[in-house]
């Protein structure tokens, strides 16, 4: 099924008048990754327009996360310092400690 093509969420869709800004504006974003591991990430906006006073909802944009951007790790990337915790020792530490 073709997907609709969008029409300018800034054009109020009952007179027609075209709003220079939304009154807010808010994100969404989709739990679960696609099966590239990407996040959809939804720009919301919510409209009055200044003729009618009509009051709407749209999409501003859409758009994947890490899209149109390549990951690269930095030069100086080394590993962090790794701490090992035996633990017996918090048993000993906590028989030591005074009773709450």
């Amino acid at each position: 099924m073709p997907k609709k093509k969008a029409e300018d969420p800034f054009k109020c869709p009952r007179c027609g008048n075209r709003v220079s800004e939304p009154e807010k504006t808010w994100t969404v974003v989709s739990p679960i990754p696609d099966k590239y591991g990407r996040v959809s990430i939804t720009i919301m906006g919510s409209f009055k327009c200044p003729n009618c006073g009509y009051s709407w909802k749209s999409v501003i944009k859409k758009m994947k996360s890490g899209e149109g951007e390549e990951e690269q790790l930095p030069a100086n990337n080394e590993p962090g310092e790794t701490i090992e915790i035996d633990l017996s020792d918090l048993d000993k530490i906590d028989e030591n400690s005074p009773p709450e």
